[in-house]
């Protein structure tokens, strides 16, 4: 391993425009549970029910349930991957982050560019009074079962794209433009399967960007990649950084 880590801290240092790309795998040393994996939500919760726009209008607890597993079961803190991706950003090694996550954690880690695909819990709407909501304001809803407005509807929607919504258009093209001008792309923690957000790292590819994977479990595009590690990002971030940044600085 330490050959590869020696190449991509290589290949990093001198690339122009590295872009990240992280999914659920990136938080699940912080904690948070993945959709995909062997032990992954979708085997415990009904998508449909609980991550289905038209099931949360119709009956919002499933979601709320899937929520306090996803985010409250654990106390959830960035780890050193996420840290690793933040000291990269400030000493100018990368351009930005395009995340699938939801939870937050590469801004509490200290990065600044990062552009959510599926939204946050950051910011909450009721979607009949229209008032707004922050998580905190929320959250003894949610450890309690019930999330509901001062006006007493439960329709409190959070800022995140379910199935059946578009991604954010804004979002979506600005981490297009990073994707389409990126000459180095790294993958993490992302099964690739769920569209169009998977789409990203198959156009850098055939734009020529040189790819890495950080990811444990197979994807259906392996073959895109000059460098995988199967190791978790948590360890192999910090070493990457750290190689990096104890070279010659841009």
């Amino acid at each position: 391993m330490e050959e590869k880590l020696f190449k991509v801290a290589l290949a990093w240092e001198k690339a122009e425009k590295p872009v990240v790309f992280t999914g659920a795998g990136m938080s699940a040393e912080s904690g948070v549970p993945t959709f995909r994996g062997q032990e992954g939500l979708w085997r415990k919760f009904d998508v449909e029910k609980a991550a289905y726009l038209d099931s949360f209008l119709d009956d919002p607890e499933p979601f709320w349930e899937m929520t306090r597993e996803l985010l409250l079961k654990k106390q959830v803190k960035p780890n050193a991957g996420h840290f690793a991706l933040a000291k990269l950003e400030r000493e100018g090694f990368l351009q930005g982050i395009i995340t699938q996550n939801i939870d937050g954690l590469h801004q509490k880690a200290g990065s600044r560019r990062v552009f959510e695909l599926h939204g946050s819990m950051e910011k909450l709407d009721c979607l009949d009074c229209k008032k707004v909501y922050d998580w905190e304001g929320v959250l003894k809803g949610v450890e309690k079962g019930e999330v509901k407005c001062i006006c007493g509807s439960k329709k409190v929607k959070p800022r995140l794209v379910f199935f059946g919504e578009s991604l954010p258009q804004k979002v979506l093209e600005k981490a297009s433009e990073l994707v389409e001008d990126c000459d180095l792309m790294i993958v993490i923690g992302s099964s690739l399967q769920v569209y169009p957000a998977a789409s990203l790292p198959q156009i850098a590819f055939h734009k020529g960007a040189e790819m890495v994977l950080i990811n444990s479990e197979k994807t259906p595009f392996d073959y895109y990649f000059n460098w995988i590690f199967r190791e978790a990002a948590g360890k192999v971030l910090p070493e990457l950084e750290e190689k990096i940044l104890g070279g010659n600085q841009k």
